[in-house]
């Protein structure tokens, strides 16, 4: 036996030698890449890859001073819900798809700033096309990640291959939709109306993704927007919401929540019919609602101060929940908390990277998430 050793040890070593980079990178996690799609919720500096506009205040300090020390165009203090989900696999921040020169191999982060899942044509119909900031809607960046390909894995064959072992992030979409009515002061009715079209293109947008070979897509809900700082303080003057609008445990606006459940609940009845539909896909839906209400309700289990839903970077303004539509985070008069870790809400419209933190795990273990990105053997198929 001693003689065959060596011979065995260089076949070893020859086979290791031959093993692909991306096949020996995947053994280290679950997937090979990961495609992120959505809006400023998961948007990783797709504004600013050019330079950083004048105008453009979540790019500027102090976004970004949790984590990364400097703004990168993400709206939050550090990380986002794409960037922990990465880690958890092992695979580097995704890069904005906009980015010059960088490596798409491992994935691309297509999100973007104001995206809506309905195109900008929708809103101006409506008469909405002043108020909508549509720099990229969700069939935009689905015909982005299609430009890409060659890019990424070179021949249709390959890239089936590929998208079959990533994971896809569709979302969250309809939160800018419903956004451009409710801050023109249209009526409730008419952003009911929306919400048949806006299950139909996040529909649509998973069907094209399971075209291209996608097998794993995450779809989260939207979340719950009677909670936050930047509609709570314009629900008096503007909204016109009453002392029974609000919630007496949450301080939250009813009237908001309800539309942010009731969009979730189509969302979680459109993915079961997607479920029917393509079996050998596993659709997840991704909660951000429960999650941010457990935060307001039961902050001292996640770390945060018990107190009113209140931004941790802005000025005061209109009420006590430290949102000033002139003054937002990032532009003069503005500060930031000492601690942004004891904060859920960072600049009354995005969420603090504790919060992302929190939501990012529960995704992956199920407890935010149906089922749990992490199959568990009670949800693997």
């Amino acid at each position: 036996m001693r003689g065959k050793t060596p011979t065995l040890l260089y076949l070893l070593l020859l086979v290791c030698s031959l093993i692909p980079p991306h096949i020996e990178a995947e053994t280290n996690g679950r997937y090979a890449a990961i495609f992120n799609f959505g809006d400023s919720l998961v948007d990783a500096g797709n504004l600013i890859v050019n330079g950083t506009p004048d105008y453009l205040a979540t790019a500027k300090y102090p976004y970004g001073m949790t984590y990364f020390g400097k703004p990168t165009g993400r709206c939050s203090d550090g990380r986002l819900v794409i960037d922990f989900i990465c880690q958890e696999f092992g695979i580097p921040l995704l890069p904005p798809s906009k980015a010059h020169n960088a490596d798409f191999k491992q994935g691309a982060n297509f999100a973007i700033t104001g995206a809506t899942a309905l195109e900008t044509e929708f809103f101006e119909k409506l008469g909405l096309g002043q108020v909508v900031w549509n720099s990229g809607a969700l069939h935009t960046q689905i015909k982005w990640f299609q430009d890409m390909k060659p890019q990424i894995c070179g021949t249709p064959e390959a890239c089936k291959e590929l998208f079959s072992r990533s994971l896809f992030i569709l979302g969250e979409f309809g939160g800018n939709d419903y956004n451009a009515p409710l801050f023109a002061n249209r009526k409730f009715k008419e952003v009911y109306a929306m919400m048949p079209h806006v299950m139909k293109s996040i529909s649509d947008g998973v069907e094209k993704l399971i075209a291209e070979g996608a097998v794993d897509i995450v779809v989260p809900g939207v979340l719950p927007v009677g909670c936050f700082p930047v509609y709570l303080s314009l629900s008096v003057n503007m909204f016109k919401i009453k002392k029974g609008g609000f919630g007496s445990r949450s301080g939250c606006m009813k009237k908001f929540n309800t539309l942010a459940w009731v969009h979730n609940s189509l969302l979680r009845q459109t993915i079961a019919e997607l479920r029917v539909k393509y079996p050998q896909a596993r659709i997840i839906y991704a909660d951000y609602y429960s999650a941010a209400i457990q935060f307001i309700l039961h902050p001292e289990k996640y770390g945060f101060a018990k107190q009113i839903p209140r931004a941790c970077c802005g000025a005061r303004g209109e009420g006590v929940y430290n949102f000033n539509m002139t003054s937002k985070c990032g532009e003069p008069g503005a500060t930031a908390c000492p601690d942004p870790s004891t904060h859920w809400s960072w600049d009354g419209i995005h969420l603090t990277e504790a919060a992302y933190g929190h939501i990012a795990r529960g995704w992956l273990n199920g407890s935010f998430a149906d089922p749990a990105i992490i199959p568990t053997e009670s949800s693997s198929r």
